[in-house]
């Protein structure tokens, strides 16, 4: 790829269960405490171009100024960069997030370098999201995210985690 997708702001896991996976983070690894939307309200999303009506589940959480996401696709009969990646590579690191408020600039940038979207829709007003394939890397692959909107509730979750003692690791969030 001959573009750079800039800082990394976030690291996605596509995983099977999201509330194990938030337990094991929590648990285990000491990240917390988790924000837990059950239905993260994806809309018009698209998959290799077709509309698709995937559902996903979200825990985020921070390690310092990193946000982790853990990612469970709620209806796993419907096409997705989620799907797909669990069939190829199982659990895992399914993507490196820059967050962004020139959304559109940074999609211009990789349609300059040849690279397309393959997986894209919108997380809310103001927070589009587009996957971008990359080579190698295990199966990751790049994301941009809309952020205009986040940029308040990202502090409160970051410093959530600053604070965190152990108590309350996953707080439910219902949008």
């Amino acid at each position: 790829m001959a573009t750079a997708i800039g800082s990394i702001h976030q690291l996605g896991y596509v995983v099977r269960d999201v509330r194990a996976a938030m337990r094991h983070w929590t648990e285990n690894l000491g990240i917390g405490p988790f924000f837990h939307f059950p239905d993260a309200g994806i809309v018009n999303t698209y998959y290799l171009g077709t509309r698709t009506d995937a559902r996903i589940a979200v825990g985020i959480a921070y390690s310092g100024d990193l946000q982790i996401e853990l990612i469970q696709q709620l209806n796993p009969e419907a096409p997705s960069a989620y799907t797909e990646f669990l069939s190829e590579h199982g659990e895992g690191l399914h993507h490196l997030c820059h967050f962004t408020t020139e959304y559109d600039a940074y999609v211009r940038r990789f349609a300059d370098a040849g690279v397309e979207p393959y997986h894209w829709g919108d997380a809310g007003p103001q927070a589009r999201f587009a996957y971008f394939p990359t080579e190698g890397h295990g199966g990751s692959v790049a994301e941009v995210y809309e952020s205009t909107l986040h940029g308040d509730f990202f502090a409160m979750m970051r410093d959530a985690a600053r604070d965190w003692d152990g108590t309350d690791p996953v707080r439910e969030v219902t949008l």
